[in-house]
Order: structure tokens, then C-alpha cells, then sequence
């Protein structure tokens, strides 16, 4: 009989009728206002997340004024990048998209949320060309704060402006931005789609005001010195001892044009032909007779085409028109050294390795360009006729600065002052520091490469362990030792200070080893976390996503947050990721939230692109009713090369409906009885119903009846058993509207002795708070992986928000009889390893990213805890203190 419990939830959480999680109101959040007497005293564009290690995506752009933030381009892993980096997004005014895909805009959703959660929320404009409407209303699906966004669509060639009145404050202050849109050479008019066009941004920073000569005033009768101040801004003025007006420029020199920065994104060799024959930038062109007259001078074009592209005679020939700009090469092709972007996650990945390379793997090499010395980036020119070079490779953090110089200006005001008990009069002297801009010219720029990642290799920071902690290195012979012996081997202790970590009896059974593991194959199945965090990536954890690996049978996605591309790369490789993607028999996602699932478009775009001219079916993915409309609005953007089943079409109940009407109706025409239960989500009633009996069939909300949805099930069923997969069953939780976990049973095998062996069950519980619906799933489980969000003390936070406490999801093994029970989802609080007593080791494990577990090795796990207690015993207390630096600035 199954043991069940109940446990506290929020009900209206649920429901999705929760207000506590949404705003009270819907409103239009008013932009930001800026203090208009404010005065920059920073500007500098910087590099954000180049390749993000892996190629995953495109590098963000940042244009950085003290009163005004820029950011061009979104992809995913933005967010993640700067929290490891400290730079802070709530300041970003303005989002200006080049192209609507999913490598310039996969990190704009997590973005928005976080943005969304910060106090009322912080508003945004976001500019883009005439798909963007599509992402905005696709996005609608699952971010509920979608009315802080102010969309801005850039429909023809031209200065950006913001059409809404109510916006004046987000005005730019500081610069020009104008849109040049570019569309592959050849297409005409309603040819043109709106996934082929391409924004080019031209940011021209306000003129420079020229000086101001204080002997000029003086000559022409200037004796009031606060004059000078409205001379400086622009004003006329009446001469103190002359009948005359002076006017500004007859006090000050010529105002110099203010720097210029284009951002050039040519996606493909049909755009750079268009490119070289557009008439929109020849006034920018070293050699155009307007540049000559207007004085302006590009100083940095940033180039984000691939280097297939920028590297084509035809582009670099183009580039030649700026022969007086800085080059800055950002989508190139870059080799791999050790210099991961993510240092943070590198660190603990290279001590995890250390300690355990059977579950963790090496400090994954990340793509940089070779470094030897500054000059292999400078590439400048031997011909003194020309400025033009090759440019520079972007690197991360690299900063070009447009560089301030303070003019001190002395205004002497005279004033008297009475003191009481002083018969007196003092003299003050009031300096009032005005300041223009200075921008070095293109040999001297002003890079700082200051905050560029330095190089950290593995054995760096597996040094730096041994000095903080010198008993790891004992330690990490104790664990090799645990492949080495069987498993009855008495335990070493290992203390930690004076508290004694190990249990004093052996705390695995071998008798308990399940059936289904008897002569298990190392090739049967590993299961790899790419990412064990909540809520939003972390430098510590990413967002969930979990990866089944079946070998030769394929592979599965369960759940597939922000950066799951990318982290899929980091642990397997880029050839190894590609044919992971390539080989996915299906994606599993569990429910809406955008932590589990905004990643999604990435994986299938490349999956698409890895196929193309090969002969393959659509990838099966499956999710809430709500993904579908996300999926579906987001096809108009680019195809996703997918097919979608609801979750609730592969329940219990409705895969023994779909089996018997399989075998029974030869027309596929289902009659369907009970339709209350379903309609109404009712999916507990229906369980009962069969559980005591019932020969009546129960009508889900996605119709079985509908000939594409039985199809579908039907090649849901052979791609799973082609991948051993015996059953795939989607079960209801509790966190909210459409929740669920699932059950992976693998098909029986026969061993040697021609002995029937049953087949692996894993069971993944999704975001839920405890329920009888999942401690019944999860009956007899080989695997439990369960979220474990908060720790212990924090249950009411847990029920309030409908998740688990560690606690409560080992008590959730222990009541299913589970064999291993694999904690993940933790809350972005506990960025090392939570908190557990000692009862619970006999059969729990942590989940770490990229942490890869081999069905072989369970009856190992519960012995490492120990030993990860030992490895972040010193680390907890300092980074902790780090983390709510974090939190509090994003």
C-alpha cells in the first residue's frame, strides 16, 4: 500500500489566481526620468559576453553614459555574464535589437522577468525591426509583466524616436542613435521577409563644445563672471562696459563633432553585397566630401557578422571606407584556451573534477582568440597613407573609451557674510568644474583592457584548493578508492574541525541495490545536470535543464532553461553538443515558467540547422497547453523544425486510453465519456476512477479523438522505444496551472543467462510541493530527482511559493521507497551545497552543473556527501557574502 501524507500548498498559487506573485495592476510603467542638469563625467562601449565560451550566441553590446545605458543585442547567458562580472541591468534604458532571432534575443525573456521583479519594476524600451512585435506578443505566453515593455519598431532608414509622448523623459540625452536597415542584396518589396532584415546602428555622440577664451570676453566688456557660464551654454549675453551683444561664438572656439560608432551585424555574403552598395553610410565615408564639411569622423565601426562573412574581400574592401576608425572584430572565429568567461562556475567545476572526476568533468576549454601580446591585436597599418587595419578582436569586458577632460573654469563670487560675534567680511572662492568631451583618435582610442577575464587553468585553481584546504588532496583519494572496492568496504572518517561527518555504520545496504542495476552497462544511461538552480542563471548555477544520455539509443531533454546550449557545450564539447542536439528523441518540459524553458528556441534552432538538407522528422517536444501558444507565435519569427503534444495528451490515463482505442478503433475515432473531469483539470477524480475500476474512457483537454494528436502519440511511442524508453507518463504536481512531473520506465532486458532484468524507472518532479500524486509516481524509483528549492527553516516560504524544502523532498523518497533520491533546483541563496542531517545520506546526492551520473555509479552517490561538505566548508562563508552583493545590485 502506498504510504501518502498531506502536505500544506497554496491553493490560489496553483490555480493561478495567486496575486501575490502578479502586480496589483497592470499598468504602463512610466519610463525613467533623468535629472536634466546632470552631467556625464563616463562614456565607453564595452564588450558583453563574446561567444559566452562556447559560440552559443551573440555578444551584447554596451553603450554607457552616466544617465543613459544602451544594451545591443540579448542572447542568452547575458544575464549570467554580468552577474559574474557585477554589472548591473536594472540601469538599462534601452534594448536595440540588430536582428529578431534566437542568438541575438534568447536572453531577453530572463531579462525582462528580472527587470519585472525589481521593486515596481523597471521599464524599458526595446527597438527592433518589424518582427519584433511577433517576439513581444509570443513572450505575452508566460511573462506576465509583458506591459513594462515599450516596443519601438524600426520600419525604414533613420533616427530612432520614440513615438509615445508620455515617454519625453526616455528621450536620448546623450546621443543620436540612427537605424539603417539592411536586407539581403537582390530581394525587393514584399519579397523581403522580416527575418531577413538586419538593423545597422549609428550612435553619434552630441558635439563637443568648443573652448572658451576668457580674454575674448574680457575684450569685448564681460565683467560679470556668471556670464561666462551662459556663454558656455549657448546663451547671448549684454557687455557690462560696451553697447553691444556678445554672442557665444564670439568667446569661443569651434565646437568639435562628437565621436561616431556604428554597429554593423551582416549575417550572411547576400547582405554584405548590399551593404557595400547602400548610400545610407556614404556620408560617413572617410572620403565623402559631408564628412569633410560636417567634420564628422567615425571613430569605431564593431563588426558582428560571422568571420565567414567580415573575412570576404568583398567586406574588407568595405572597410576601407572607415580608414580612420578603430575595427573591433566581434563575431569572429576564435581557437580555445583556458580563459572561461565564467569563472565563478569554472573554479567549483575544476574542484568538483578534483575531488571526483568519475561525476564531474575537467574545466571546459573556452573560446578566446590566442593571446601572446597586445601587439596581435593592434593591427595597425604599415602604409602611412592609410589608417585602415584589420582591426582588433573583441574580447570580453574590452572598453573603448571616449575619454573626459576636465576644463577648470573659476567663477570668483563675492558675497559678505555677518558672523555674530566676528565683525567681518569673508571672501569665498567657488570653482565650478565644467566638462567636455575629448575622444583620443584612432590610434590612441583609449582601450582598457583592464577588466578583460585573465587566464584561469585548472591546475591554478586546484593549487589555490590545496593551499585554503590541504586534507582535499587526502580526501580525494578516499573517493577514488569508492570505484576501486566493493561496496561493503568500511568507511573512512573524515572530520571537518571537531564534528565528525561520517556516519559510524556503512550507510549502504548492497542487499537494498535494486534488481533493475544487477550487471548493469556503463552505456545503458548517464544523466547530466545542466543546470540545478532557480528562478534566474547565477554565476554559480544555471536555470534548470536535465539531460538523459542513452548512447547508441539517443538522448532527452526534461526541461530546458536559459543557456542549456551552452552548458551542453561546455560538458560535452562543440562537436558533442551538436550531436547530443542532433540525436534528441524528444524535449520534456514540465511547466511554463521561464526558467525552464526559455533555452528551448535555441536547442531547436540548431537542431534545425544541423539536419537541414537531411532527411529527418520533426522533434517531438512536449509541455503545458500555454508552451504551445509560446511555440506557436514563435514560429512566425523562424521555423522551430518541432511538432508539440500537450502533457496532459501522455498522462496515465490517457496512454491506456490512446493503447486500448490503438488496438480496438480501427477508424481512430475515440468516444470519450466523463468530459467534466478533464475539462476542469480534473485529472485526480479521473485516476480514482480507473483505480477502482471504471471501464469508462476520460476525455482529455487535448482530444485524442483529433487524428494529428493520435498520430503524434503513435511516433511519441516508437521514438521512445527506439531509445529503450518502455513508457514516458506525465503526472500532475502541485505548483501551478499546469504543472507537471514525469516517469521514465525503461523497456525490461535480458542478461547473459537469458534472465529477464527489469528496466530503470527515473522519476523528475518538476517544481511541486509535496503531493500524493508525486510520492505515488515515484513508487520503487531507481532515481528521484526533486527540486529542493529552499532550505529547512524556510517552509513557509516554500509552501507559500509552492515548492519543496530539502526535507521534505527526501521524506518524499523515503515515502515512495525510492532507491536514490537527487536533490536540484536549488534557490540562487545557496549557491554551494545545502544543508542535510546525517539520517538523510543513505540515499541522497546533490546535483551540481554538469555533474554527470552513470546508472553504475549509484550506489556510490550518498558516500560523496561528505567529502562536498569538506570541499565547501570555507568557500560557503565567503562567497555567500558575495552572492547578496549580487542580488542586490541585479
Amino acid at each position: 500500500m502506498v504510504k501518502t501524507k498531506e502536505f500544506k500548498f497554496n491553493e490560489a498559487r496553483a490555480k493561478g489566481t495567486d496575486r501575490s506573485s502578479k502586480p496589483t495592476v497592470m499598468k504602463k510603467f512610466p519610463l525613467k526620468h533623468h535629472t536634466a542638469n546632470s552631467t556625464n563625467t563616463t562614456a565607453y562601449i564595452q564588450i558583453l559576453g563574446v561567444g559566452m565560451d562556447t559560440h552559443d550566441t551573440m555578444p551584447s553590446i554596451l553603450l554607457f553614459f552616466d544617465r543613459q545605458r544602451f544594451i545591443f543585442n540579448a542572447g542568452e547567458g547575458l544575464q549570467r555574464f554580468c552577474a559574474e562580472h557585477k554589472i548591473k541591468l536594472s540601469k538599462i534604458d534601452h534594448i536595440c535589437l540588430s536582428r529578431v532571432c534566437s542568438e541575438t534575443v534568447g536572453g531577453l525573456p530572463g531579462l525582462l522577468l528580472t527587470l519585472a521583479g525589481m521593486g515596481d519594476g523597471v521599464p524599458v524600451n526595446i527597438w527592433g525591426p518589424s518582427n519584433l512585435n511577433l517576439l513581444v506578443d509570443a513572450m505575452k505566453c508566460f511573462i506576465p509583466h509583458h506591459s513594462m515593455v515599450h516596443t519601438n519598431l524600426v520600419s525604414h532608414t533613420g533616427p530612432l524616436q520614440i513615438d509615445s509622448s508620455a515617454a519625453v523623459a526616455s528621450k536620448f540625452k546623450d546621443v543620436k542613435i540612427s537605424a539603417i536597415l539592411l536586407q539581403p542584396n537582390g530581394v525587393e518589396g514584399s519579397d523581403v521577409k522580416p527575418s531577413d532584415v538586419s538593423v545597422i546602428y549609428v550612435c553619434e555622440l552630441h558635439e563637443i563644445k568648443g573652448k572658451f577664451y576668457k580674454e575674448k570676453a574680457d575684450a569685448l566688456g564681460i565683467t560679470v563672471k556668471t556670464k561666462y557660464k551662459e556663454l558656455t551654454q549657448g546663451k547671448s549675453v549684454k557687455s557690462d562696459l560696451l553697447d553691444i551683444t556678445v554672442h557665444p561664438n564670439d568667446v569661443m572656439g569651434a565646437p568639435v563633432p562628437g565621436p561616431i560608432v556604428i554597429i554593423v551585424d551582416c549575417p550572411t555574403s547576400s547582405h554584405a553585397l548590399e551593404l557595400i552598395s547602400t548610400q545610407s553610410l556614404t556620408d560617413y565615408y572617410s572620403d565623402s566630401s559631408n564628412q569633410s564639411q560636417s567634420g564628422k569622423i567615425v571613430n569605431c565601426v564593431i563588426h558582428l557578422g560571422p568571420a565567414s562573412v567580415v573575412n570576404s574581400s568583398h567586406y574588407k574592401k568595405w572597410m576601407k571606407n572607415f580608414s580612420s576608425a578603430q575595427h573591433v572584430r566581434a563575431g569572429h572565429v576564435m581557437n580555445e584556451v583556458q580563459n572561461p568567461i565564467l569563472k565563478s562556475s569554472a573554479r567549483i567545476t575544476a574542484r568538483l573534477n578534483y575531488l571526483c572526476p568519475h561525476l564531474f568533468p575537467p574545466m571546459s576549454s573556452s573560446i578566446q582568440h590566442p593571446s601572446s601580446t597586445a601587439s596581435d591585436f593592434n593591427f595597425l597599418c604599415e602604409d602611412p597613407t592609410s589608417k585602415l587595419c584589420d582591426g582588433i578582436f573583441a574580447e570580453n569586458l574590452l572598453k573603448l573609451l571616449f575619454k573626459m577632460r576636465l576644463v577648470l573654469t573659476f567663477f570668483f563670487l563675492y558675497f559678505c557674510l555677518f558672523l555674530v560675534n566676528l565683525a567681518c567680511y569673508t571672501m569665498l572662492y567657488l570653482i565650478i568644474f565644467e566638462m567636455q568631451w575629448n575622444l583620443f583618435c584612432h590610434a590612441h582610442l583609449g582601450l582598457d583592457r583592464s577588466n578583460i577575464p585573465s587566464p584561469l587553468a585548472a591546475s591554478a585553481a586546484i593549487d589555490e584548493l590545496l593551499l585554503e584546504s590541504p586534507d582535499i588532496a587526502d580526501a580525494a583519494q578516499h573517493v577514488s578508492q569508492l570505484w576501486q572496492k566493493p561496496a561493503e568496504t568500511k568507511e573512512c572518517a573524515i572530520s571537518i574541525q571537531d564534528s565528525k561527518v561520517m556516519t559510524d555504520k556503512p550507510i549502504l545496504d548492497e542487499n537494498s541495490v535494486p534488481s533493475c542495476l544487477e550487471n548493469i552497462r556503463r552505456d545503458d544511461l548517464e544523466v547530466t545536470f545542466l543546470g540545478t538552480g532557480s528562478s534566474q542563471p547565477s554565476k554559480y548555477r544555471n536555470v534548470t535543464a536535465i539531460y538523459f544520455n542513452l548512447f547508441s539509443n539517443g538522448s532527452l531533454l526534461l526541461d530546458c532553461g536559459e543557456g542549456t546550449l551552452a552548458q551542453l557545450k561546455r560538458r560535452y564539447g562543440m562537436e558533442g553538443a551538436e550531436s547530443a542536439v542532433r540525436n534528441l528523441a524528444c524535449i520534456w518540459i514540465s511547466h511554463i515558467h521561464a526558467d525552464h524553458h526559455v533555452g528551448l528556441v535555441r536547442v531547436l534552432t540548431l537542431r534545425r540547422d544541423l539536419l537541414k538538407g537531411v532527411s529527418h522528422d520533426p522533434l517531438i517536444v512536449l509541455g503545458p497547453s500555454q508552451l504551445k501558444r509560446f511555440l506557436d507565435a514563435y514560429q512566425r519569427l523562424e521555423d522551430l523544425d518541432m511538432q508539440f503534444l500537450d502533457n496532459k495528451a501522455t498522462t496515465l490515463f490517457s496512454w491506456e486510453t490512446f493503447e486500448l482505442d490503438n488496438e480496438s478503433n480501427k477508424n481512430n475515432e475515440l468516444v470519450f465519456e466523463r468530459d467534466e473531469d478533464v475539462k476542469n483539470g480534473n485529472l485526480t477524480s479521473c485516476r480514482e476512477s480507473c483505480s477502482q475500476g471504471s471501464s469508462k474512457r476520460l476525455k482529455l483537454s487535448v482530444p485524442v479523438a483529433k487524428i494529428e494528436t493520435f498520430a503524434l502519440l503513435n511516433r511519441l511511442k516508437k521514438v521512445l522505444n527506439e531509445a529503450g524508453i518502455e513508457r514516458l507518463i506525465s503526472f500532475p504536481v502541485v505548483h501551478c496551472p499546469e504543472s507537471f512531473g514525469v516517469v521514465l520506465k525503461a523497456a525490461d532486458r535480458i542478461n547473459s543467462n537469458g534472465k529477464a532484468i527489469p528496466g530503470w524507472k527515473v522519476v523528475y518532479s518538476g517544481d511541486t510541493r509535496p503531493c500524493s500524486e508525486m510520492i505515488e509516481a515515484s513508487q520503487g524509483a531507481t532515481i528521484l530527482i526533486h527540486e529542493a528549492t529552499f532550505e529547512d527553516g524556510m517552509a513557509g516560504e516554500a509552501i507559500a511559493k509552492n515548492h519543496s524544502t530539502t526535507k521534505e523532498a527526501i521524506e518524499v523518497g523515503n515515502l515512495a521507497a525510492a532507491y536514490r533520491v537527487i536533490l536540484t533546483h536549488f534557490s540562487q541563496r545557496y549557491p554551494k551545497i545545502p544543508v542535510l542531517d546525517e539520517i538523510s545520506m543513505h540515499k541522497t546526492c546533490i546535483a551540481f552543473d554538469l555533474m554527470t551520473i552513470n546508472l553504475a555509479d549509484l550506489h556510490v552517490l550518498p558516500k560523496l556527501i561528505p567529502y562536498l561538505k569538506l570541499l565547501f566548508r570555507t568557500e560557503m562563508l565567503i562567497d555567500n557574502s558575495d552572492d547578496h552583493v549580487e542580488e542586490a545590485g541585479l
